[in-house]
C-alpha cells in the first residue's frame, strides 16, 4: 500500500501567506509608529520569516510521518520566503503609492543626509540618489521584495532544513 506524501507546496503556501500576512501587520505598524524598517526593528521581521519557515516544516513532518527530506524543506522554506516577498511589495507598493506617497521622497532625503555625512562630493551624491529613485519606485519595490525574500529566504532555509530534515530511512 502506497502512501500519498503531502504537497510541499500546499503546506508552504499556507503557512506562508499566514506569515506573510502577520509581518504586513508588523510593517505597517512599524510605519505608522514612524520607526526606520531598515534598522534593528525590520530585521526583527525575518524571525517571522523563520518561524514560519519552521512551523510550514513542521507540518510537512507531521503530514508525512515525521519525515521531510533536506531538498522537500527548502523547496517549502524557499516557498514561504516568495509568498513573504509577493504580499510583502505588494503592501510596499500600496502603502508608497496610496498611503504615504512622500515615503520615497522622505528615503532618499535620508540617504542624501548620510551620503554628506560620509563626505561625499555633490556628485557623487546625486549619481547614488538617481540610481537610488531607479530602484525604488514603486514597481520595483515590488520585484525587490520579491528577489529579496527569495534570495535570503533560500539562504535561511538552507540552514533550517539541515536542522528541521528527518529522511525516511531506505528500507522500509
Amino acid at each position: 500500500m502506497t502512501e500519498t506524501q503531502p504537497s510541499v507546496s500546499s503546506v508552504a503556501l499556507k503557512y506562508g501567506l499566514m506569515g506573510a500576512v502577520v509581518s504586513v501587520f508588523y510593517s505597517a505598524i512599524l510605519l505608522v509608529a514612524g520607526v526606520d524598517i531598515s534598522g534593528w526593528a525590520g530585521a526583527l521581521g525575518y524571525i517571522i520569516l523563520i518561524a514560519f519557515m519552521v512551523i510550514a516544516m513542521k507540518e510537512y513532518k507531521s503530514q508525512n510521518n515525521g519525515f521531510m527530506s533536506y531538498g522537500q524543506g527548502l523547496g517549502i522554506g524557499t516557498l514561504v520566503a516568495l509568498a513573504f516577498g509577493v504580499l510583502g511589495g505588494l503592501f510596499m507598493f500600496v502603502y508608497t503609492s496610496f498611503i504615504d506617497t512622500d515615503y520615497t521622497s522622505n528615503l532618499m532625503d535620508k540617504q542624501r543626509i548620510e551620503l554628506e555625512e560620509k563626505g561625499m562630493s555633490d556628485e557623487q551624491i546625486e549619481q547614488a540618489i538617481a540610481m537610488g529613485e531607479s530602484f525604488s519606485s514603486p514597481v520595483m519595490m515590488i520585484v525587490w521584495s520579491i528577489v529579496g525574500s527569495v534570495f535570503i529566504g533560500f539562504l535561511l532555509s538552507l540552514i533550517v532544513s539541515a536542522v528541521m530534515k528527518n529522511k525516511r530511512p531506505e528500507f522500509e
